[in-house]
């Protein structure tokens, strides 16, 4: 069985759950705390950075979750989420880099980390400056997102694919801590709630973090 080392309230490894569970692909979770720099882990990926996927197979070791995600559409080529058009997939790549690098730099990485990630390592309490930052960013990328769904099916285009599980992830790990205002912009509401009753996102709402209680809309499928 692969297994894949990762963090519950990581984005990129909900990424690289979500890719491997549309795929149809086994896997088993082993939770691990990268700043910990367990020495096994280490040793799997000198980075000390989650997701790492090992295959059962030869036992190939992958690291980050793009690296990751490449790797399956190609090895596992049935159900395609990067898509087969040259110019799709080009655009799927890059709304992917938008939210893996500017959404996650802009917003995530602010507000996870001062709320959640602060407390779990033990940096303090969260900075007031940092969170207005993440927040006044996201209105921004909202506003982009309606913009996108408000003109085609999906966020990449007429199919289901990466973009939309990136895009998810993120919002995802927002959503748990209960600060995506979804009433403000209906068009990403419509279009997270079908991707929300996916049977592939159903375990990633069953994540618990000790210290954290999610919303009670977070686990609601009509929501």
């Amino acid at each position: 069985m692969r297994m894949l080392y990762h963090l519950p309230l990581s984005p990129f490894c909900r990424k690289v759950r979500l890719a491997l569970a549309e795929k149809g692909l086994g896997f088993t979770l082993h939770a691990e705390y990268p700043w910990q720099r367990r020495p096994e882990f280490v040793r799997l990926n000198p980075a000390a950075q989650v997701p790492v996927l090992v295959e059962e197979a030869a036992r190939p070791v992958i690291c980050d979750s793009q690296a990751i995600c490449e790797y399956l559409d190609e090895a596992y080529p049935d159900r395609r989420l990067i898509g087969f058009d040259p110019a799709a997939r080009a655009e799927v790549r890059r709304l992917v880099a938008w939210f893996d690098q500017k959404f996650h730099r802009e917003v995530t990485a602010y507000i996870l980390y001062e709320k959640l990630n602060k407390r779990l390592m033990g940096h303090g309490t969260p900075d007031g400056q940092a969170l207005r930052a993440g927040y006044a960013n996201l209105a921004i990328h909202l506003k982009y997102m309606s913009n996108l769904i408000d003109h085609r099916r999906w966020l990449g285009g007429a199919e289901f694919s990466l973009a939309d599980i990136a895009a998810a992830a993120q919002l995802s790990c927002l959503d748990f801590l209960g600060e995506v205002p979804w009433d403000d912009y209906p068009l990403v509401k419509e279009w997270y709630a079908p991707i929300k009753s996916r049977p592939s996102f159903r375990p990633l709402l069953a994540d618990k973090v000790a210290g954290f209680s999610p919303p009670a809309h977070y686990t609601d499928l009509d929501f």
